[in-house]
């Protein structure tokens, strides 16, 4: 039995709609399959309609990945420890709990041919890495970082392990994961400050369901 959607007019529900449909697409056909036409058949709306907020599929892509994973929203406790462990937790929790690491992947390859797809991957970059940005900034103003720390580097080592584990290696994270990767980034910017050994926790996301969905 085909199924019957209602026709997408316009206003804020509509582009939801087309928003989530792109995302849908983008997951289920990646990025060969990525079309204003299968979008729009996706959300039950015209081509016309979807070309009349979006130019082109490039565009849509964008806004697409832009509405539904927002930067990390800003934390700022006065600690930098307990700063960056928020933030990483909040991030582990994206890459286990949606699907972002499938989307990312479709996207990031998708950037690497197209030049203007590449410009527009690079800005949600940056404006993703900035609550991590910012708390570093604060930590060298108060002092709990060293002067000239190079804030764009230790962002790098402080993602890097969630990146590796879920879309290199396909491995669980585990819920400690963010407070063992600040500490150990922190004691090489602190030079005589000793790691802590805590106990392992149990795994964020489920490796069966990983296994499921391929």
């Amino acid at each position: 039995m085909t199924e019957t959607r209602a026709p997408v007019g316009r206003g804020m529900r509509a582009r939801r709609r087309v928003l989530r449909a792109a995302l849908d697409v983008l997951a289920d056909d990646g990025m060969p399959g990525f079309t204003i036409e299968s979008v729009a058949r996706r959300a039950g709306a015209s081509k016309a309609t979807v070309y009349r907020h979006w130019a082109s599929p490039s565009a849509l892509l964008v806004d697409a990945m832009d509405a539904e994973f927002r930067p990390l929203a800003d934390v700022d406790t006065g600690d930098l420890r307990a700063d960056l462990v928020a933030l990483l937790s909040l991030f582990a929790a994206s890459l286990t709990g949606s699907p972002f690491p499938q989307l990312m992947a479709a996207f990031t390859d998708a950037a690497e041919r197209d030049p203007a797809l590449g410009e527009m991957h690079a800005e949600l970059t940056r404006r993703r890495r900035e609550p991590l940005l910012r708390v570093l900034t604060a930590a060298v103003a108060r002092d709990e970082l060293p002067r000239g720390t190079d804030a764009d580097l230790v962002v790098d080592l402080l993602a890097a392990p969630f990146f590796y584990r879920r879309l290199i290696a396909h491995q669980d994270i585990p819920e400690d994961l963010a407070g063992r990767v600040v500490d150990h980034v922190l004691a090489g910017l602190r030079p005589g400050e000793a790691v802590v050994v805590r106990a392992k926790t149990p795994t964020l996301g489920a490796r069966r369901s990983d296994r499921q969905g391929n």
